[in-house]
C-alpha cells in the first residue's frame, strides 16, 4: 500500500474481533464495531482519520460469512473513516481490489467531504485500464462518519399516512427551493434547516400541498466529466451513500450533524401536515462504467454488485466489450438479484422509513431494479421483497416505470400498492393545450387513465399526474420555447430530449410583447388547472405555480445556479397562475367529488339517479359517438355528480357533495357554451376561471350561453 502524499499514518491501535452484524460502524461507550461485506477480498483494513487528516490503518483479521469485522476502543462519534481491501486484480472478471483506494462504507449513516477530481480515484491506471493504479485516493474521496445511536426527540410524532386520493405532491430540490428565498435566514438557505422553516412550510400548506418529494438527498457525487467542465451534478442522481443524507445540504456540519438536521426538517413538515417522500436512486451508483472511479462497491465486490451481460463468459468479456450491462444510461446497473445488493437496498429503505420518519419513496428508473436477470419481472426478487416487507409495504411507493432501455417502458404494469408517474398524462395534456391532441385522449386522462390502471384492480390514484418534472421544461418554458436551449451544460446542446411538446406562442424565449406574454400565462394557467382537477394524484414541480423559468434548458441537471433555483421575487412571478393553482387545489381539497377513489362508470350511483359522469358538447348535449371522432372539436365539458357519491365515508355513510361541470376549451378562438338543460344541476356559479371574460362568481342556469374569449378552463359548481 502506498502511504499517499496528503496524509500521515498514525499509530496502529489494537483491533478486537468485533461482530459481523450490524454492517457499518456501530458506536458504543466501550468501542466502535466496524463490519464490511467483501467476500472475495483477501485482506481488509478500517482506516480512521483525525481532524488533521492523519490516517491510522487497522487491519481486520476476522472474516465471517464474507464480512470483515473488528472493534476499536476509543473511537468516538464524529470520527471519519473508510475501508481498504486487497485481493485479486482481474478487472475483466469483476475483481478490482486495490488497497491504494480508500472506500466509502456502503452502510455509512453520514458522509464527510466529497469527490475531488483526481487520477487517484480510479482503481486502474488511466492510461492502461488493465493495470492496477498505485496512487492513493485518500484526500480525494468522501469519508464515512461514525454516528451515535439515534436519540432524536421525535416527541411522539408519527407518519401521517394520508390517503392517496387526498394527496398533492410538490417535487422540489432541497437547495434550489430556498437558495434565493429572502424570508429564509441567509445562513440556512439551500439546506435541510432552511427547507423546514415556516417560510417554506406555511407557503406549501397555504398552496394546498400535502406531500413534498425531495430530489435525491442520499449522499451523491458529481461525475468527473461534469466536474471537468466546471459544473456539478445538481440534481443528485448519482448516489454513493444509500443511508446517508447528503452532507452539503446541512447548515450544521457534516460530522453527523446532517442526520439530526434532516430529522428536524422532517418533523417540521409533519408538524405542518405535510408528508415527506424521497426520490431514491438505487438503480445505479456514482461509480459509473468500468472506466469510472472506485469509490465503494466497485472496490468491495464489483463482480456481484453490478449486472453483467447475458453472455458474459467465466473469464470475462473479450477486449473492447463492456463488462457491465447498463439499463440506466449511467454506466452501471445495480444487480438486485444479488443477495447483498438487495439487502443493502432494503436496509436503506427501512432506515429512512423507521429512523428518519420518511413517508414514502419515488424510485428512479424502477424498471432497472424490477428485473430477473435482464427481463422486467413484477415478481422479481426486489418487487417481491418490497411487497412483503412489514415496514415497506406500509409506506408510499411511487414508480418511475421505465429505464434507459428499449424494453424498459412499463407504465400501467406495476402491481399494488405501487402508484406510477404517468407520462402519458403529461404528453396528452400538453398536446391538448397546444392543439395537438383530441378530446378522446384528454377525456381518458381527466377521468384517471382507466386504460392503464383499471384492468388490474387499482384505483385512479395509481396515476401520479404531472405536466412537468425536474427533467424537462418548466411550465413557463413549455409555453415559451419551441426547442431546448442547453448550451450552458457544455454538451453543445446535444443533451436533453428534443420531444418537448411545447409551443412558444410566436416568439422564442422571453419577450416584452404583452399579447404573447398574456397568451403564455393563460396557457400555463390552463395546464396547472387541468393538472390539479384531473382524477389521480397531482404532482407539481417546484416553482411552476409562479412561473419559474430555466431559460429553455430542459436538462438542467448540472446547473447549481439561478437557472435551476426558484426565484421568489415578485418582479417576474406569474402570480395569476399561482392564484389559479391555489384555487384549483382548494376546490379539490374541499370537494370529495373532485378526488374520487372509485372509477367513474358513466351510470347512476343509485337506482334512478343521474350518471356519475357525463361528457358534454359545447352545444349543450351529451357527447355522441360522432362527436368523439370529430377531430376539429377542441372543447369538452365534464359533468361530475356530487350527490350521491359512489364512495362511502370512512364510517360507511353515503356521501353527498356539490355537482360540477368543468369546461376545457383548447381552441384558438372564442366559443359559446350552451349549458345543458338536464335535471342533474339546474343552476351554478363559476368557481374557477382562466378566462378574464368569465369572472369568478358568474351565475349560470340551464340553457344559458357562456361566452369564452379563448383557451380556458372554467369550473361551474352547483347551487341551490
Amino acid at each position: 500500500m502506498s502511504p499517499g502524499v496528503w496524509h500521515q499514518l498514525g499509530e496502529r491501535a489494537a483491533v478486537w474481533p468485533g461482530r459481523l452484524e450490524p454492517l457499518g460502524a456501530t458506536w458504543s461507550e466501550e468501542s466502535t464495531n466496524f463490519a464490511v461485506h467483501a467476500p472475495r477480498a483477501t485482506r481488509a483494513w478500517v482506516c480512521t482519520f483525525d481532524d488533521a487528516g492523519v490516517e491510522t490503518r487497522h487491519e481486520l483479521t476476522e472474516r465471517t460469512l464474507g464480512t470483515w469485522h473488528g472493534a476499536l476502543p476509543g473511537v468516538v462519534p464524529g470520527t471519519r473513516y473508510g475501508f481498504r481491501v486487497d485481493g485479486p486484480w482481474r478487472p475483466a472478471q469483476g475483481l478490482r481490489f486495490n488497497p491504494a483506494k480508500l472506500l466509502l462504507d456502503p452502510y455509512a449513516r453520514a458522509v464527510s467531504g466529497g469527490l475531488a477530481p483526481d487520477e487517484s480515484v480510479y482503481a486502474h491506471d488511466v492510461d492502461d485500464p488493465t493495470t492496477r493504479s498505485e496512487l492513493d485516493s485518500a484526500g480525494h474521496v468522501p469519508l464515512a462518519v461514525v454516528v451515535a445511536p439515534d436519540d432524536f426527540a421525535w416527541g411522539g410524532e408519527r407518519p401521517k399516512r394520508q390517503r392517496w386520493r387526498d394527496t398533492v405532491i410538490y417535487e422540489l430540490h432541497v437547495k434550489g427551493l430556498t437558495a434565493l428565498h429572502d424570508r429564509v435566514p441567509e445562513h440556512l438557505r439551500g439546506t435541510y434547516a432552511g427547507l423546514g422553516t415556516p417560510a417554506v412550510t406555511d407557503y406549501l400548506r397555504d398552496l394546498g400541498v400535502t406531500a413534498v418529494e425531495l430530489l435525491p438527498v442520499q449522499q451523491f457525487a458529481s461525475e468527473p466529466a461534469v466536474s471537468a467542465r466546471g459544473l456539478v451534478n445538481y440534481w443528485g442522481y448519482n448516489t454513493i451513500g444509500f443511508l446517508a443524507p447528503h452532507g452539503a445540504y446541512a447548515a450544521s456540519g457534516d460530522r453527523g450533524e446532517q442526520v439530526t438536521e434532516f430529522k428536524q426538517m422532517v418533523r417540521a413538515f409533519h408538524d405542518a401536515g405535510i408528508e415527506v417522500y424521497l426520490d431514491v436512486v438505487y438503480n445505479h451508483t456514482a461509480e459509473a462504467g468500468p472506466d469510472g472511479p472506485s469509490l465503494s462497491f466497485r472496490g468491495l465486490d464489483d463482480a456481484a454488485f453490478y449486472r453483467r451481460p447475458a453472455t458474459w463468459p467465466v473469464d470475462g468479456p473479450a477486449d473492447g466489450d463492456d463488462p457491465y450491462w447498463d439499463a440506466t444510461g449511467c454506466g452501471n446497473t445495480v444487480d438486485t438479484d444479488d443477495p447483498f445488493a438487495l439487502r443493502l437496498v432494503l436496509d436503506s429503505l427501512r432506515y429512512w422509513a423507521e429512523e428518519m420518519h420518511v413517508d414514502g419513496f419515488r424510485f428512479d428508473l424502477l424498471s432497472a431494479l424490477a428485473r430477473t436477470d435482464r427481463e422486467i419481472d413484477m415478481r422479481s426478487r426486489f418487487m417481491t421483497a418490497v411487497g412483503q416487507d412489514p415496514v415497506l409495504r406500509g409506506v408510499k411507493l411511487i414508480a418511475e416505470p421505465w429505464d434507459a432501455t428499449m424494453t424498459g417502458y412499463n407504465v400501467g404494469n406495476c402491481p399494488p400498492p405501487w402508484v406510477e408517474w404517468n407520462d402519458q398524462f403529461r404528453d396528452t395534456v400538453r398536446d391538448f393545450w397546444h392543439g395537438r391532441a383530441g378530446i378522446r385522449d384528454v377525456a381518458t386522462r381527466l377521468a384517471g387513465s382507466s386504460d392503464l390502471y383499471a384492468d388490474d384492480g387499482r384505483s385512479p390514484y395509481a396515476s401520479v399526474n404531472f405536466v412537468t418534472a425536474h427533467d424537462g421544461f418548466t411550465v413557463r418554458d413549455v409555453v415559451s420555447y419551441d426547442t431546448k436551449h442547453n448550451e450552458a451544460n457544455g454538451e453543445d446542446n446535444r443533451d436533453g430530449t428534443d420531444g418537448n411538446r411545447s409551443h412558444n406562442h410566436g416568439v422564442e424565449g422571453e419577450t416584452d410583447d404583452a399579447e404573447v406574454v398574456a397568451a403564455r400565462r393563460r396557457t400555463a394557467a390552463n395546464l396547472m388547472a387541468t393538472l390539479c382537477l384531473a382524477n389521480g394524484v397531482p404532482m407539481i414541480t417546484a416553482g411552476d405555480e409562479r412561473g419559474r423559468t430555466q431559460r429553455g434548458n430542459n436538462n438542467a441537471y448540472c446547473q447549481d445556479n439561478e437557472i435551476s433555483w426558484v426565484d421568489w421575487s415578485a418582479d417576474d412571478a406569474w402570480l395569476d397562475v399561482y392564484e389559479v393553482t391555489k384555487a384549483a387545489l382548494r376546490l379539490r381539497r374541499e370537494h370529495p367529488a373532485l378526488r374520487q377513489r372509485h372509477w367513474f362508470e358513466g351510470r347512476p350511483t343509485i337506482v334512478g339517479g343521474p350518471k356519475d359522469l357525463a361528457w358534454l358538447h359545447p352545444a349543450g348535449r351529451e357527447m355522441t359517438t360522432a362527436d368523439w371522432h370529430d377531430d376539429a372539436l377542441r372543447t369538452l365539458g365534464m359533468f361530475v355528480l356530487g350527490s350521491p357519491l359512489r364512495s362511502p365515508s370512512p364510517r360507511g355513510e353515503q356521501q353527498s357533495d356539490r355537482s360540477f361541470v368543468l369546461w376545457f376549451h383548447a381552441g384558438t378562438g372564442p366559443v359559446d357554451l350552451v349549458l345543458p338543460d338536464t335535471p342533474w344541476a339546474r343552476a351554478g356559479e363559476v368557481v374557477l376561471s382562466t378566462d378574464p371574460a368569465v369572472p369568478i362568481g358568474t351565475s349560470v342556469a340551464a340553457g344559458d350561453t357562456l361566452a369564452l374569449s379563448g383557451p380556458s378552463v372554467v369550473v361551474l359548481r352547483e347551487v341551490g
